[in-house]
């Protein structure tokens, strides 16, 4: 099938890939010139394992081109999939503005039967606001065309997206007539020959279940971050806690482990869009505001066990970060809880040496205005002359360090594991 898909971003390449990979013939259509020269010649501007190599696969095999052309992209896809960036307001409520901007441009280029995905995150009844934007047009072209807007959210975990969107635990799709979720079992036939993974419904209720999920998994991570607090000050474990309270079969292990808190570009701005969309409908949200409150103290909290360690001294002090990304196996620094701790230690005085396997230069532009860091080539000489060693993100490399020679290179053997990952009795 033709399929088009509007942005460039991590869900829309993600999205051209694997659907390309499954046979599509895919166009992916973004503004910025430069990176569609760049994706033309394989260049993936982010890092996510194996997008690169099956973006370039199916390039090379004529399935994935890329355009800065919109005309070319509504021409080209019997269906078109928008995936476009929905940043937060001021008020924490989602910005339509692009994803309503291409539902423009469709309404005024289209010229037969399309059906369009949305597969941004949006608030619910979006669907039915993309649907009057491209009535909009039509009408004032004086034409009529039937298309259909359907909702079919991503659930991507950054690190792991190109099995997920292969071998998917679920696919969702919200419509509202048979033509279009006929349409959409065929695209995604290819994904589901083992396990038929596809739940159709409503819009409403498509464009509700992937906010609803990530305020679910937001909910676990600031339970057990409160939790570990009453746990250190009752002499609890909380990883001990995590275990047994992970191998109950009506909860589960996922999601359960304390540490600096969540960020990324998902849970943060989900919630919050959650939190502003029931606020407009007059519902106070108590449980989702507390999730964002309880997210935003614990970011506060490793700095603060750093500085009572040091009796509130910083300036004199090195302190060595390992890991800069939000999570590992990824180069995303949106919201990672390493921001706010390195800078609260440098406006504290004190030096900070940081290390990561992939994330270095985009923590870089993150923390331009504070040219001292230094960042280091590898996990070791990062060590060299600092006084402490805080562990922010969990990357593998970091599971079974030499503690041996991290206490011999230490100026005094201090470590902060912020994730948990590391056996005090080491």
């Amino acid at each position: 099938m033709r399929i088009s898909v509007f942005g460039a971003g991590y869900v829309g390449l993600v999205t051209s890939a694997t659907l390309a990979e499954n046979g599509h013939n895919v166009l992916c259509i973004d503004i910025d010139e430069s990176k569609i020269n760049s994706l033309s010649s394989g260049m993936v501007p982010f890092y996510e394992p194996r997008l690169e190599e099956i973006l370039r696969s199916n390039i090379a095999g004529g399935r994935l081109s890329f355009s800065s052309e919109a005309p070319a992209g509504i021409s080209h896809g019997q269906v078109i999939f928008i995936a476009v960036g929905t940043p937060p307001l001021a008020d924490g409520s989602a910005d339509l503005c692009a994803v309503l901007a291409i539902a423009a441009s469709i309404g005024q280029h289209m010229s037969e039967s399309k059906i369009v995905v949305d597969k941004s995150t949006v608030p619910v009844g979006t669907s039915n606001v993309v649907k009057a934007a491209i009535s909009g047009e039509l009408l004032s072209r004086n034409v009529d065309f039937e298309f259909h807007v359907v909702s079919n959210p991503e659930f991507l975990k950054e690190g792991s997206a190109i099995d997920d969107a292969l071998k998917p635990d679920r696919i969702i799709v919200g419509a509202e007539s048979e033509n279009a979720f006929h349409v959409l079992r065929e695209i995604f036939s290819p994904f589901v020959r083992r396990d038929n993974v596809l739940i159709e419904m409503d819009p409403a209720s498509a464009e509700l279940t992937k906010y609803a999920s990530n305020a679910m998994l937001a909910s676990r991570i600031s339970l057990m971050n409160e939790l570990s607090r009453l746990a250190e000050k009752t002499g609890a474990d909380i990883e001990n806690v995590r275990r047994g309270v992970g191998s109950d079969s009506r909860i589960g292990p996922s999601f359960l482990y304390a540490g600096a808190g969540f960020g990324g570009s998902c849970f943060p701005k989900d919630v919050s869009a959650l939190i502003a969309t029931s606020r407009s409908l007059g519902l106070e949200p108590h449980l989702l505001a507390a999730i964002n409150k309880v997210n935003i103290e614990q970011q506060d909290i490793l700095f603060e066990k750093i500085r009572n360690r040091f009796q509130e001294d910083l300036a004199s002090k090195t302190i060595t970060v390992w890991g800069l990304s939000f999570k590992p196996d990824t180069d995303d620094m949106r919201n990672s809880p390493s921001l706010p701790l390195i800078r609260a230690l440098l406006e504290a005085g004190a030096k900070v040496q940081a290390y990561d396997p992939i994330a270095t230069q985009n923590a870089r532009v993150h923390l331009s205005d504070f040219p001292q860091i230094v960042f280091s080539e590898d996990k070791y000489s990062a060590l060299h002359g600092s006084n402490a060693l805080v562990l922010v993100t969990e990357w593998k490399e970091f599971r079974a360090p030499d503690f041996d020679f991290i206490i011999k290179t230490l100026v005094q053997p201090v470590v902060f594991d912020g994730r948990n990952q590391w056996d005090p009795g080491n």
